[in-house]
């Protein structure tokens, strides 16, 4: 009995050793949950058996539980790094298509030849489609999806519209409209230009130019307008704005402008036109100002930047000034972490210990939030892990020698004549 005792003690202690070995191995994992071994006594008794008397059949190990407390965070200079700080996992699928999931908190990841993000194993992490306005679409876990970043956006849009706001200086000197050159500044007041775009994308650089009338009868505010795109007349001559004593914008009302086909060269819609509007025009003593100018038309954009925000909001920046919510990344927690299943890599599958998963989104009630560029180091405490290693030697030692000692007495017996 007693052999069977301390042979249950040595493999207890062996036990403990591979466990705390285990976590030393991994101290420099990234996202990996130190384990603890727990261990139980065993009895056997029956209805009969006299318990004061019962010495017990040894140890069992009751559990391997992994400890699933916050490691520290490390900070890089990859906008895809992602650190979980707080509760929740990582959602990741081994096939892009696939319902199979996984969990992780390694947030090491990074583009792969599709543009797809993925962590070092090639899994891929799973986000929810966004709406325009950041918010997720869906929050079911079946509902996310392989996220991808597209190296360009949009197709060409040709400008149509040109929306300016204006403040044209009162105390300039009145110019004879009959003398205006666009390449002789002296010819006229003040300009400002902005960029449009053909069918095909291609850049254009149209000007508006604007003359305070000397023609104007005394006592009243004109100016003279025009409008040119690559150095080109554009409205078929001079647009007058009125302004009364107040220096208001009366006349044209509605203020819009309509040129004429632009005849582009480039292979581009030769019939594009553009609908020129002032939104807001006044006249005062103040300098010539340009309080808001747009335009409707875009070329196709370069993939520039890719930001992740605390609420794993993923947004892509483009060459051409625009933006795009790709997905927010998915986050899911379980009643019972200490029950899921580990399937390497520091990985984790959902079980029936575990409980099923709940998913959300980052930084939204119990849900940690995503810090960027930033990993989750190993939890593992070396310094504890070497006095535990130490403790479970000693353990195995007494053990052994406890095996040593039933062994002589054994041997003691057998010698007796």
């Amino acid at each position: 009995m007693s052999f069977n005792i301390a042979l249950s003690g040595v493999n207890a202690a062996q036990k403990d050793l591979d466990v705390t070995a285990n976590n030393i191995a991994n101290v420099n994992t990234l996202g990996f949950k130190e384990s603890r071994a727990e261990f139980a006594d065993v009895y056997a008794n029956s209805i009969f058996s006299n318990a004061k008397t019962s010495t017990g059949s040894g140890v069992q190990t009751a559990s391997v539980s992994q400890q699933f407390h916050q490691g520290a965070l490390q900070f890089t200079n990859n906008s895809l790094d992602m650190a979980i700080n707080g509760s929740g996992f990582f959602v990741m699928s081994n096939e892009q298509g696939s319902l199979d999931r996984t969990f992780t908190r390694a947030g090491a990841f990074r583009l792969n030849d599709q543009g797809f993000i993925t962590n070092s194993q090639g899994h891929y992490l799973q986000t929810y489609q966004a709406n325009a306005d950041g918010t997720p679409a869906g929050l079911g876990l079946n509902s996310t999806q392989a996220l991808k970043i597209p190296d360009k956006a949009g197709e060409p849009q040709a400008t149509t519209e040109v929306n300016t706001g204006i403040n044209l200086p009162a105390k300039a000197g009145a110019l004879d409209p009959a003398n205006f050159d666009p390449g002789n500044s002296a010819t006229y007041t003040s300009s400002t230009s902005l960029t449009v775009y053909d069918s095909l994308g291609d850049t254009h650089t149209m000007t508006q130019y604007f003359v305070k009338d000397s023609n104007a009868a005394a006592g009243t505010n004109e100016w003279q307008m025009y409008v040119y795109v690559d150095g080109q007349e554009a409205l078929g001559g001079p647009q007058q704005l009125t302004f009364d004593s107040s220096g208001v914008l009366t006349a044209p009302l509605p203020t819009e402008f309509t040129t004429n086909a632009l005849g582009f060269t480039n292979g581009s819609d030769p019939t594009q036109t553009l609908t020129v509007k002032i939104d807001s025009a006044s006249l005062n003593s103040g300098p010539f100002e340009v309080t808001s100018s747009s335009q409707n038309g875009t070329t196709v954009g370069r993939l520039t930047k890719v930001d992740v925000g605390p609420d794993g909001l993923v947004q892509a920046t483009y060459s051409n000034g625009t933006s795009e919510n790709l997905g927010i990344v998915a986050m899911a927690r379980f009643p019972n972490d200490q029950g899921l299943t580990q399937v390497g890599d520091t990985q984790w599958r959902q079980s029936l210990l575990s409980g099923e998963a709940v998913t959300g989104q980052p930084n939204t009630g119990v849900f940690g939030k995503v810090s960027v560029a930033a990993l989750e180091s190993s939890n593992t405490n070396l310094t504890s892990e070497l006095v535990d290693l130490i403790t479970a030697q000693r353990n195995f030692q007494a053990n052994s020698r406890a095996l040593e000692v039933n062994s002589t007495l054994q041997q003691t017996i057998l010698q007796i004549r």
